[in-house]
């Protein structure tokens, strides 16, 4: 089936189509859910409510852009009001320290493996890790992640700050960077 096909199909409710649409997108989105996930089982509830408002709202799309990037900012926004619900964004924020911290800007090596880099991001509290992902993987602006969060925006800017201080440490302590020399910019690999 071709991408317009599928889309059409899943327009006439047609479950081969539906099927069709989960096969293709279903790992890549489940990439994306996992890295604000608990654990694994949150991110197949989490993909899983995703697909039904991918499917029940699939006559929204209009055609502009990416039909992929459509089903992408479903899942992200299906993955925050899971958190909002479920009250764990709120109680992991850590404002008070995050505030204090001094930032190196360091380079991750190309040698990293990018699973490896989402296992230690996923290491990261849960506020950090959603900010982190919001803004350096997903695009989106602090004042969009502010909306989102129904947050400051200083908030998701300071939340972000101690996100990579906290990844570095991470990453060092697992021996996968050694501790930095010199100041370089870091995470441009990741955004």
């Amino acid at each position: 089936m071709t991408e317009e096909a599928i889309f059409q199909g899943c327009l006439n409710n047609n479950s081969a189509a539906q099927r069709e649409l989960y096969n293709k997108y279903s790992p890549k989105m489940l990439a994306v859910c996992y890295r604000f996930a608990h654990k694994r089982e949150d991110a197949e509830d989490m993909l899983q409510e995703g697909f039904i408002k991918v499917f029940s709202q699939i006559h929204t799309f209009q055609n502009k852009g990416a039909f992929e990037g459509w089903v992408r900012r479903i899942m992200v926004h299906t993955c925050i009001n899971n958190l909002k619900k479920n009250k764990r964004f709120n109680e992991s924020v850590d404002i008070a320290y995050a505030s204090s911290i001094q930032v190196r800007e360091e380079s991750v090596p190309s040698i990293v493996q990018a699973k490896q880099v989402v296992e230690c991001i996923r290491m990261l509290p849960l506020g950090y890790r959603t900010v982190l992902n919001l803004y350096a993987i997903e695009g989106y602006s602090h004042k969009e992640i502010a909306e989102m969060l129904d947050i400051e925006e200083s908030t998701s800017r300071s939340q972000y700050t101690r996100a990579k201080q906290m990844l570095e440490e991470i990453l060092i302590r697992k021996k996968i960077i050694q501790k930095p020399k010199e100041k370089l910019p870091w995470l441009s690999a990741v955004r």
